[in-house]
């Protein structure tokens, strides 16, 4: 018999040879024991309660500090989780929060604005059984950040761009600039920090030349930055990234990185195909138009510097 079965055969004699008075009395000794220890590894940090609720989401708002971007969430982009929502009947896995002194919303979003998006949405269409399940914690603005970032960052429906300005913000606000810090604070490689924050820093002409910002890309930012290093052609860049926005034609992502790329590449300098003889009487030119060679000059040039012009094509002719 294993101890499953041990456990319910003893649940189930229990009691037969005991006089009640004696069970009763030591139910409530077991109860007072199980909340005593509860109570002991509260105190010890061994036991952590965990308080959930179920709220109206109005009741709620973002976070200044939000790595998304709320305001580009709709019913297309979230269906997933409000099909999610509606086959489950609830929201399984609660919000992080923090509550809110004052009058007005009487809590902060930290993580969980899809989801939020996603039960606000469902109660104003048809199903107002929903409601927001949220945990509360006491958390920092830097314990905050991290714990965002963390439940983010493998996530495809957060863009690189939204993460990008997230971390550009947070490097100076919790860390003092220093990304290094920032980089051992998040468990992430330097390398991979910094490439995200030089996502943040494109130019506001070139963020706009895209689709939305959630069609930016880290990979973007690393094609187009080395071709930006000079002065001109950084010019070029953001004068095409600028027609691009102004033009309105509906480019995808890829469109959009492929002119900026050729706009940061160097003019193809043309061969030049006349040559000039110059004389102080006047100047010559030859011209070559396929297999022909013709010379150009004033009808009243002197003899001598039609002369000098012949003498010297005949010589680079010769040279070649």
């Amino acid at each position: 018999m294993n101890k499953k079965h041990d456990a319910l055969f003893d649940d189930v004699l229990k009691g037969l040879d005991t006089d009640p008075g004696e069970v009763e009395a030591e139910r409530g000794q077991t109860r007072f024991l199980k909340r005593s220890t509860a109570m002991s590894e509260q105190v010890a940090g061994a036991r952590q309660e965990k308080v959930m609720r179920l709220v109206d989401p109005a009741t709620c708002v973002m976070w200044a500090g939000h790595n998304r971007a709320y305001d580009l969430l709709t019913p297309d982009n979230c269906a997933d989780l409000i099909e999610g929502l509606k086959a489950q009947g609830q929201q399984e896995f609660p919000a992080i929060v923090r509550r809110l002194d004052g009058d007005g919303a009487e809590f902060e979003v930290i993580c969980g604005a899809r989801r939020h998006f996603a039960v606000s949405w469902l109660r104003a269409n048809n199903y107002p059984q929903f409601r927001y399940l949220i945990e509360e914690r006491v958390l920092t603005d830097e314990e905050a950040f991290r714990l965002a970032d963390i439940e983010n960052r493998d996530r495809e429906d957060i863009s690189d761009y939204e993460r990008a300005r997230d971390y550009a913000r947070a490097v100076d606000a919790y860390y003092g600039g220093k990304q290094t810090l920032m980089a051992d604070r998040l468990q992430v490689s330097p390398g991979f920090l910094s490439r995200f924050l030089q996502l943040a820093r494109l130019e506001p002409e070139i963020v706009a030349a895209f689709p939305g910002i959630r069609d930016i890309k880290e990979l973007h930012a690393r094609q187009l930055r080395p071709l930006m290093a000079e002065a001109e052609a950084h010019s070029r860049v953001i004068a095409a990234a600028r027609a691009i926005a102004e033009s309105g034609e509906g480019l995808t992502a890829a469109e959009v990185v492929n002119r900026l790329k050729a706009a940061g590449k160097p003019p193809v300098r043309r061969k030049a195909l006349d040559t000039y003889y110059k004389h102080p009487d006047g100047n010559v030119r030859l011209c070559k138009k396929g297999a022909v060679v013709a010379l150009e000059f004033q009808q009243a040039l002197s003899e001598r510097a039609l002369r000098s012009a012949v003498d010297a094509y005949l010589k680079d002719r010769k040279a070649k």
